[in-house]
């Protein structure tokens, strides 16, 4: 038997700062001569102007598709199709995790080079080599890999200080989950999305990801309230963008992801984004393992704080819904789940136990610490 190795992997470039999509043209021309940029209608009446200005700039034509949303199968071929009709040799996803998803596996299967250009901080996308392939109503479907990460990720800090300050808040879920499956992953010896076993490198990225965001991350959404960019913010977009990205993928996923996939297994959580179903799992995470109750208290008081729900009700279920959470957790233990990374077997019913339990324990610690009540999700 092959003994398993250790591997860690990472994007060709990464760039951040602010005014750097005024750059994308001269660190795409490198790439191909040919770029087809991906973006929906929103993010293009945004930045459009900016795009196209860098690209014209750099010599490059200007063409662009329209990504239509939620990254399924279905739109990644249609987006194959588009790249082949416009012979492109580069695919720029210009926005969000549902289109850079989609573009990184048109991409792939079109068999060319492709870069992001996230207009958020929202998740770790931009920098793997793996989609998180949904259904056409928004169910986890699968987790497509790649042989290789993006060519070149550029994160303008103005244009994510500019986007909602919700956007950058539910980076901050999807991120710190990075530390608790990392450790886990770690503990287990699992083998991560890179292909091996996890790296020390990969491991120590996931805990800086974490120790950056405990410090920085109340101050730079407070920034973000007023549009400004401060020393916090950067800090906290290359957390939620480039230290998770690196450390989820190299240091490994474990509970908290596996259950955010299981909550879309239920539509009432729809319309709940990503990274504040990652927090729920990564909650649901510490529970299972027994984590210290100050741990617990701390991570439901800051995560509270940040803006994060903590509570059942927050994401449109309840724990008394038997039906939903067995379903949610049902999912969650699939057959090739992330969840099976932790140093101990993990249980659908397990799962149901610790969903239940985070209901009154964070309704109490919210209250001893006089923090908002939870408020309930209306489904969209």
């Amino acid at each position: 038997m092959t003994r398993a190795l250790r591997t860690v992997i990472s994007p060709g470039r990464y760039v951040q700062g602010r005014g750097a999509i005024h750059q994308l043209g001269d660190y795409l021309k490198p790439l191909g001569a040919s770029p087809l940029i991906i973006a929906d209608d929103l993010v293009w009446g945004l930045v459009g102007r900016d795009v196209e200005a860098s690209l014209k700039a750099a010599g490059l034509p200007v063409a662009r598709e329209r990504s239509r949303g939620i990254p399924s199968a279905g739109e990644v071929d249609r987006l194959v199709a588009a790249i082949e009709a416009a012979g492109a040799d580069v695919a720029v996803a210009v926005g969000g995790g549902s289109t850079i998803d989609a573009v990184k596996a048109a991409g792939h299967l079109a068999g060319i080079r492709w870069a992001n250009c996230p207009t958020v901080a929202s998740t770790d996308a931009p920098c793997s080599a793996l989609s998180v392939i949904y259904t056409e109503s928004g169910e986890f479907e699968e987790y497509r890999f790649f042989p290789r990460n993006p060519d070149l990720v550029l994160v303008d800090s103005q244009v994510v200080a500019d986007a909602p300050v919700a956007t950058l808040v539910a980076g901050v879920g999807d991120a710190l989950a990075t530390w608790l499956e990392a450790r886990a992953t770690a503990q287990s010896n699992s083998p991560t999305m890179a292909g091996g076993l996890p790296t020390l490198t990969g491991t120590a990225l996931a805990q800086l990801s974490w120790d950056v965001l405990w410090e920085n991350a109340l101050p730079a959404i407070d920034a973000v309230k007023d549009h400004t960019v401060t020393p916090a913010v950067e800090k906290v977009i290359e957390a939620n963008t480039l230290l998770s990205g690196l450390g989820f993928e190299s240091g490994g996923l474990a509970a908290a992801h596996a259950i955010h996939n299981g909550l879309t297994a239920v539509p009432h959580t729809h319309g709940v984004a990503h990274g504040q179903k990652v927090n729920i799992g990564s909650l649901t995470q510490l529970v299972l393992e027994g984590a210290p109750s100050g741990d617990i208290r701390d991570f439901i008081t800051f995560t509270t704080r940040v803006g994060l729900p903590t509570t059942l009700t927050e994401v449109g279920l309840s724990a008394d819904d038997e039906a939903a959470l067995k379903k949610v957790a049902d999912a969650a233990t699939a057959e090739g789940e992330t969840i099976h990374s932790m140093p101990f077997d993990v249980r659908s019913e397990d799962v149901v136990s610790a969903l239940k339990s985070i209901e009154r324990l964070a309704v109490r610690i919210r209250s001893e610490a006089s923090l908002p009540t939870p408020v309930p999700h209306r489904a969209h």
